[in-house]
């Protein structure tokens, strides 16, 4: 049985000056499946982004980026057919990053079934295009709500199959501690913290889902959690359920619903000082290899 997973940083540039930092593996039911199904990503796909990286730069910088990247993804779409009447000018317009996240569902479909005349008949530049209209839309959120320091793995071709047991949902947290690596959403669409946060009057009834399926895909997170930010964020969605009750009750999720849970699962911990790994990862931004020991 492993004992840890480790991550290898490199410089972005050229991949080269490299380090591996561990991170400890939980002693928990979901930690050996999700191995598995790293292990079995890794037999035909390699990591989708291994730049993916989150909340390192100033403000302007990342911001630059991230309209960069989301209307340059506008704009492969479109190429296709013009499906899309909006632009992005500022990653605090929640509307249009509603607007953008409405389409990617609609024309990209939800988990699985990428079966709309739009994305059948688009090349593979414009479906890759879609499907990073979604990553693209979260990347702007984030740097919007503060974008704290942490970094996605996910092996997007991997088919999502497997979904959580009832004992797994125990396993929820929604403390995010520095150092540790959490299991990554991988349902197309929303939670209910989701649609608590965004205020999404374009998201259809079909596309509120629960974390419910995992996969291969996980995040590192590098900052301390924020109890203030978490204690208001339960009462926003506390308050959105009481709004929202009959939509949730006609779909049997009572208050307390296990799907309904908050944050992720924690899978494994950091052994290093903060200083050191914040200062190793600020030059190295691309993860070169994923492997466990």
């Amino acid at each position: 049985m492993y004992s840890y997973l480790c991550i290898e940083y490199a410089n972005p540039s050229n991949h080269q000056d490299s380090i591996t930092i561990n991170f400890k593996l939980r002693n928990s039911s979901i930690v050996p499946l999700w191995i598995d199904q790293v292990l079995k990503a890794q037999q035909k796909y390699s990591i989708d982004d291994p730049s993916r990286f989150y909340g390192f730069g100033s403000f302007d910088e990342q911001e630059k980026t991230a309209l960069l990247k989301i209307n340059n993804c506008i704009d492969i779409i479109n190429s296709h057919e013009k499906i899309i009447t909006r632009k992005l000018t500022s990653v605090a317009d929640q509307d249009t990053l509603n607007y953008l996240h409405n389409i990617f569902e609609i024309y990209h479909g939800l988990l699985n079934q990428q079966t709309h005349p739009f994305f059948v008949s688009a090349n593979k530049q414009v479906q890759n295009a879609l499907a990073d209209l979604n990553i693209c839309v979260h990347s702007c959120e984030s740097i919007s709500r503060g974008n704290k320091p942490r970094h996605v793995v996910t092996y997007f071709g991997l088919p999502k199959t497997k979904t959580l047991s009832n004992e797994h949902y125990d396993l929820f947290t929604d403390i995010f501690e520095f150092g540790t690596v959490y299991l990554n959403y991988v349902e197309i669409g929303k939670t209910i913290e989701d649609l608590a946060i965004d205020n999404d009057r374009y998201i259809s009834d079909e596309a509120f889902k629960p974390f419910n399926f995992f996969s291969a895909d996980f995040a590192v997170n590098f900052s301390k959690p924020d109890l203030s930010q978490v204690f208001n964020k339960r009462d926003l969605v506390r308050e959105y359920y009481l709004t929202h009750s009959k939509f949730f009750l006609d779909r049997g999720y009572y208050a307390g619903h296990p799907h309904l849970n908050l944050g992720k699962i924690p899978l494994a911990d950091i052994d290093y000082s903060h200083r050191d790994v914040l200062q190793s990862v600020q030059t190295r931004q691309y993860v070169k290899s994923v492997n466990f020991i």
